[in-house]
């Protein structure tokens, strides 16, 4: 069996509704990319996790959802890299901290995870300063561990960050990533993969070099709901197609056959068009994912919050029945316990 088919099976086995992705874990109840967090989504029973990757100076792929790590490891603590706080441009934005390819491994091995929001997760931030980075290779024992114990199929959703960025200083994302799943032995194709990206270049890149290495994939553009991928705007500047143009019918048409799918921020879904769009790429063989569903008031949508301000949890299952009814195959969400729950009954 191909792995398009494969994957598609996944999807259409999720029993009544779409399956649900432990987005960087479980970060509703631990910090985010750590490993207890991966281990309570996949003890909660998520049908896929995601990482995002990133590397280090000696090409280690490390499981971070930004190469600038101030915010989530406790870097700022570690006197002997103060010298490494920089200000660095990123996909065209000014960002100053303490990145990861300034690093080698052994180094970042040294810090260890802090919870990204402690004003809206406190008791996450309960777990900061136990638990080490966790590099891709890592995650993907983790998983393969649990499929074997849990005896179901689990799949992985890996998000590469910044691929043009990192390109631009001599660190090629798209090897890397072929080079850990071989060696994870993520080759024999029971476990589905998705890879995902906002830069079409680079799943392009691997599209055309994981087959020759044995790896078998899907791959979805992930689709922001306002902006211009930061590939285009290296390759056309002012002139390059935005995130909107992808979802036009025409865009739509130009992504058959070069992608699997789309994965849209649920803003998408969640304006008066988002059943339509979901049904234009039904229509075009295109599985559709969104992300990310989260229960507090900081990240509902306006007409879902609630009373108790940004921590407490608003209307969330009332937003996420309407995300539900739009068709969509696959969510991210933080909190899988509760995902699992509305988006399974």
């Amino acid at each position: 069996m191909n792995r398009v088919s494969y994957a598609e099976s996944v999807i259409r086995s999720a029993p009544q509704g779409p399956l649900v992705i432990g987005h960087r874990g479980a970060p509703g109840y631990r910090p985010e990319h750590s490993r207890s967090s991966y281990e309570l989504a996949l003890a909660l029973g998520v049908d896929a996790v995601e990482p995002d990757v990133v590397a280090t100076a000696d090409g280690v792929l490390v499981v971070r959802h930004e190469n600038e790590i101030s915010g989530t490891t406790d870097v700022a603590d570690h006197p002997e890299f103060m010298d490494r706080r920089t200000t660095k441009t990123i996909d065209g934005v000014a960002q100053t901290g303490w990145f990861t390819e300034d690093f080698t491994w052994a180094e970042l091995a040294t810090l260890r995870c802090r919870e990204r929001l402690p004003k809206v997760r406190a008791a996450s931030a309960s777990f900061d300063g136990r638990q080490p980075i966790l590099r891709l290779s890592d995650v993907l024992d983790l998983v393969r561990a649990a499929a074997e114990e849990q005896g179901r199929r689990i799949g992985v959703v890996l998000e590469i960050k910044h691929a043009t960025y990192f390109a631009g200083i001599g660190l090629d994302l798209a090897p890397l990533v072929a080079r850990d799943l071989v060696a994870a032995g993520w080759t024999g194709g029971d476990l589905p993969l998705w890879i995902e990206a906002f830069e079409r270049t680079v799943l392009d890149e691997l599209r055309a070099a994981l087959p020759a290495a044995g790896v078998a994939a899907d791959y979805v553009y992930l689709i922001e709901a306002a902006g211009k991928p930061y590939d285009l705007v290296a390759r056309d500047g002012r002139l390059a197609a935005s995130y909107a143009d992808a979802l036009t019918p025409a865009g739509l048409d130009a992504l058959v056959g070069a992608v699997d799918g789309i994965s849209v921020d649920k803003k998408v879904l969640l304006a008066a068009q988002g059943p339509a769009t979901v049904g234009e790429a039904h229509d075009r063989g295109l599985v559709v994912f969104t992300w990310t569903c989260r229960p507090e008031n900081a990240f509902l949508d306006r007409r879902f919050r609630g009373p108790g301000g940004k921590p407490a949890f608003g209307d969330y299952e009332g937003e996420w029945l309407r995300i539900a009814a739009s068709g969509v195959d696959g969510v991210f969400v933080d909190h899988p316990d509760l995902g699992l729950e509305v988006f399974r009954s």
